[in-house]
């Protein structure tokens, strides 16, 4: 049996590409994962564009991969970096022996037996296709329920690396559902670039269905304990759908609230398609509806003519909203973006030295919130053995949550006393069912 070596980068629908990447390899010809990246027959970068820099860690890799692998193994390049790259990865290096765009993940077979093979075609309809089955973990499923993005944002990439936004049906999705809880997941991660517009376009013009009623149909799975989504948008948070967040026993109680930005000005430069006053609503709405809810959000400081004002207006929101969780990141210039182009670009130090400020506050906001846990009761499902004795799994509002246990814990729901908070992750003890 042939072994195979993948390194995955950035989000979670990269993880879940990655996965389909090895169900659709073992659809054909069977491999066995590897770590060692000596010993494997085939080495596999799923790549990110989103983050500072990707393209310099791509060539690096690959030169890794080139000094570490085995006599004959194969290179292929996928991914996002992959789609916006293309051939001019070959070209630099000629060791790659394919490139897979983020949206050709179906085409993994086609291109692994050819040389110096390319397929990036974004416009290339997935939504419909029935991918062979694979989950890194047997106690949860990740699900795309849709591919692309329309939304254009002056800042991102994504748009051009992997096309416009199409819904996958809703059947598929809740056959995909039924199967990875009938092989005992408990939990599914619903994946999208903008999750709660989904139903915006469908391959076929007769498929009719929005996200809530999408999470109504998922709700229905008999043994499916806990709904988690990713990402939603802030411009589609309607009441209805932040209703059924509130009011849905099966929902999980977190919610990412992506912000970007604090300042009006900065977010329609961004072409986010909301205010600044429109995103505390929504956060006030989650509050009073559902008071247990975590929220996390993203945001990028030194985007271009950021002013001292606009970022006083982000901190704004950070002590308003005081998330759960922050991905915070300093604004770097993207290929195939409008805002690349923009001029009156931020000083690299001022956007660090606001980068450091934001940060340090939402670390003394987040030791607050943390210390409430403090001898707290959540439901914790546990999906993963860690060393020393000790099992991880997360409580409904999606913190991680550590006891010591053994894997008879694996897949089940208990109760857990905290015992130990800390930035990062709670530890605990298991009180009952």
């Amino acid at each position: 049996m042939k072994k195979l070596f993948i390194e995955t980068l950035g989000c979670a629908m990269n993880s879940r590409d990655s996965e389909h990447i090895i169900a659709e390899l073992n659809r054909k010809e069977k491999y066995d994962l590897t770590t060692t990246l000596g010993d494997a027959d085939l080495i596999i970068i799923n790549t990110c564009s989103v983050r500072e820099k990707p393209v310099a860690k791509l060539f690096s890799e690959i030169g890794v991969f080139k000094k570490k692998r085995k006599n004959g193994a194969k290179i292929g390049v996928c991914g996002c970096t992959a789609s916006h790259l293309g051939k001019e990865i070959i070209k630099r290096a000629p060791v790659v022996d394919f490139v897979l765009g983020a949206r050709n993940v179906s085409k993994i077979n086609d291109v692994v037996s050819q040389r110096h093979a390319v397929e990036i075609d974004t416009d290339f309809d997935e939504s419909s296709y029935d991918f062979a089955s694979y989950r890194s973990n047997p106690f949860k499923a990740m699900v795309n329920i849709s591919i692309g993005c329309d939304k254009q944002c002056s800042f991102c990439i994504v748009p051009a690396t992997r096309g416009e936004e199409i819904s996958i049906p809703k059947e598929l999705i809740v056959q995909e559902i039924t199967k990875a809880v009938s092989t005992g997941a408990k939990e599914v991660m619903l994946l999208g670039q903008n999750v709660n517009n989904y139903g915006r376009r469908f391959t076929s013009p007769d498929e009719k269905c929005d996200f809530v009623q999408l999470l109504r149909a998922i709700s229905a799975i008999s043994g499916l304990e806990r709904i988690r989504f990713t990402s939603p948008h802030p411009l589609h948070m309607d009441n209805e759908f932040l209703e059924e967040f509130a009011s849905n026993p099966k929902i999980s109680k977190q919610i990412h609230v992506p912000l970007q930005s604090g300042s009006t000005m900065l977010l329609k430069a961004m072409k986010r398609g909301y205010t600044k006053e429109w995103f505390l609503n929504r956060c006030q709405k989650i509050r009073t509806l559902c008071p247990e809810a975590s929220i996390s959000t993203d945001i990028i400081v030194g985007f271009p003519a950021e002013s001292d004002e606009d970022f006083a207006d982000t901190m704004d929101v950070l002590e308003r909203v005081r998330f759960d969780q922050l991905f915070s990141f300093k604004y770097s210039p993207r290929p195939h973006t409008d805002a690349a182009e923009y001029e009156q670009q931020v000083d690299p130090t001022i956007a660090s030295e606001r980068l450091t400020a934001l940060q340090a506050r939402h670390t003394e906001i987040l030791d607050e919130i943390m210390d409430t846990y403090l001898d707290t009761i959540h439901q914790v499902y546990f999906d993963e053995l860690k060393p020393n004795n000790k099992i991880a799994g997360r409580s409904d509002d999606g913190k991680l949550v550590f006891v010591e246990g053994s894997e008879e814990l694996l897949g089940q729901i208990v109760a857990v006393k905290i015992t130990k908070v800390s930035r990062g992750a709670l530890d605990g003890i298991v009180i009952g069912e």
